[in-house]
């Protein structure tokens, strides 16, 4: 790729990424439009067609529906009958009571971090909404340092260890060990996890706090009215249990077996958190006469807004994608000195431009793959380095062209500008913690 088409490509991509905050933070456009805009003003100046444009558009909208569509939308209507229920009330009493009220932020960042082990950080921020919720309305913690933590908790597991789909397929793709990438992915995982929870503690403060407690509650207070602490966990527990099976089972099988496939259908995160619903709403609750049918409504309704936002997002990330930046990056030369910093780096410019951790790493893999002999990689050990320091830069930097981003600034009820300035930066601190724990750690194992 010449100067001119690279100067080109930088300029298109940063030109949709300015217009996004600027319609968004300066003349309040509703997201879908800024980013569905910045679509059009991304591909044009990269030197996509109109109809090109059009049609690259609606593959992405559509590729978040198919993978996302589902589980938002059953995922909403499980956190609003647990808030109905008074179950996350339950559950962050009883957080609280385990870990101390001082000690909240840092529950919730562990709780995102195990049930981020075997689900997407898109479906497990869902699932724990309605628990986030409670933990704030119960602490008065800022909304941006409860949420970050979380989204930070989950954000780690999702990008260092398999069975999530980025670091799987760069384990497939660079032919690494996958027990030795879950092993030492657990490891770099959990810094990272602490550089978000110590970042969202620290940048958050300035941000207003949460309603007091006791503000406005869905039902009462009284622990009496409260169903009880372990019922309450169920319906969260349960779809995270049957998903981590499903993915465990798959991950060890060498061949195809139909009829466990069958069983294991219920382990599909939307089939888990359908039944995650039905043992909500059999959590006992005394419910008015068509309220049920009214939660659910307001559920979905809820959950398509959120859906169309997250969908012109995709949008967004897959025009960026047409723009083909991996090819540019597969043209650099003199990069054999640069070690595991490499593939760090061609991780985070990916993730950072087009959105998707999963198809930053992914992509990474394919650009990488053939400089190993060169960066001093080509062992097995050094095969791992490489892809944990591809999920290393993966974090970084999460935006607003990223999928993950929007959920959060939705479901947490945030302004952009608080998330922007708390979450997307503690994305580059995990970033830079952890690309420093991998290469400690090929310090010993190299």
């Amino acid at each position: 790729m010449h100067a001119t088409s690279a100067f080109l490509l930088l300029l298109a991509i940063l030109s949709g990424i300015g217009l996004i905050i600027i319609l968004s933070t300066k003349y309040k456009v509703h997201p879908f439009f800024s980013l569905s805009a910045a679509c059009f003003v991304t591909g044009a100046v990269g030197g996509l067609d109109a109809m090109m444009i059009l049609t690259t558009m609606k593959e992405g909208f559509g590729k978040i529906m198919s993978s996302l569509g589902f589980i938002i939308a059953i995922g909403t209507v499980l956190g609003m009958v647990l808030q109905a229920n008074g179950a996350t009330t339950a559950m962050a009493n009883a957080i609280i009571k385990w870990v101390g009220s001082r000690r909240s932020v840092f529950a919730i960042s562990l709780t995102g971090f195990i049930v981020g082990l075997p689900i997407f950080c898109d479906s497990g921020y869902i699932v724990l909404n309605g628990l986030n919720q409670s933990m704030i309305r119960k602490t008065a913690v800022p909304v941006a340092v409860m949420s970050t933590a979380m989204a930070t908790g989950l954000y780690a597991v999702h990008c260092f260890i398999p069975p999530h789909p980025g670091v799987t397929a760069a384990v497939g793709a660079l032919n690494a060990d996958p027990g030795r990438v879950i092993l030492y992915g657990l490891l770099a995982a959990v810094p990272a996890m602490l550089a978000g929870y110590y970042w969202a503690v620290w940048r958050g403060r300035k941000f207003p706090a949460g309603p007091a407690a006791d503000n406005e509650p869905l039902i009462s207070e009284e622990p009496a009215q409260l169903p009880a602490a372990l019922l309450s966990f169920v319906p969260v527990v349960v779809p995270v249990l049957l998903i981590a099976l499903r993915a465990v089972v798959f991950s060890l099988m060498h061949t195809g077996n139909g009829t466990l496939e069958q069983v294991l259908i219920v382990g599909d995160p939307a089939i888990a958190l359908s039944i995650g619903l039905v043992l909500a709403l059999m959590i006992p609750s005394k419910w008015n006469k068509g309220q049920l049918h009214q939660l659910v409504q307001h559920g979905l309704e809820k959950a398509g807004g959120i859906l169309v936002i997250i969908g012109a997002g995709g949008a967004f990330g897959m025009v960026i994608q047409a723009l083909k930046l991996q090819d540019y990056l597969s043209g650099l030369e003199h990069i054999n000195t640069l070690g595991l910093l490499f593939p760090f780096l061609v991780a985070l410019v990916l993730k950072t431009a087009q959105g998707s951790s999963t198809v930053a790493i992914l992509t990474a893999a394919s650009i990488v793959l053939p400089f190993l002999p060169g960066l001093q990689l080509d062992s097995e050990n050094g095969r791992v380095i490489a892809v944990l320091a591809m999920g290393a830069g993966s974090m970084a930097v999460s935006h607003v062209n990223d999928a993950y981003f929007w959920v959060i600034t939705n479901f947490s009820g945030q302004e952009l500008k608080p998330v922007l300035q708390v979450y997307s930066t503690a994305t580059v601190c995990m970033a830079v913690v952890g690309l420093l724990f991998v290469y400690l750690l090929s310090l010993i194992i190299l």
